[in-house]
């Protein structure tokens, strides 16, 4: 599968280029979540722009990349998700579990609050 990888100081967004992300996508979009994620990238967005529709597959590498962002303190963002893709998330109960924007401006301004937030906690260490 193919993606837009755009790599920020604090954050990096990733952008499926296909209409599904399912078992077989889902496998190149773990790999780059790994990878950005150990190479010290611990905010990630992946931008659903193109996506028309996910499954199970889908989801659970969303949830993989969410654990690995959270565990060094960041943030796994799903952003520009369209009607049958939100409901999908939602009939899952997982929208109220991962974080969900309309648009990268909204995920960019988590991911800076977020990231003052980290910063001043290790300024009073």
């Amino acid at each position: 599968m193919k993606f837009t990888v755009d790599k920020y100081d604090r954050y990096v967004v990733i952008e499926p280029l296909t209409d599904k992300l399912n078992g077989e996508t889902a496998a190149s979009l773990k790999g780059e979540f790994m990878l950005r994620n150990t190479g010290g990238q611990r905010n990630i967005v992946l931008d659903l722009n193109n996506v028309q529709e996910t499954d199970e597959a889908g989801i659970r590498t969303g949830l993989l990349a969410r654990r690995l962002c959270k565990s060094t303190g960041g943030l796994f963002i799903l952003t520009n998700l369209n009607e049958p893709v939100k409901n999908y998330i939602a009939s899952l109960g997982l929208d109220k579990y991962l974080i969900i924007t309309p648009n990268i401006e909204k995920a960019k301004d988590l991911i800076f609050g977020n990231e003052i937030r980290l910063d001043l906690k290790e300024a009073q260490s």
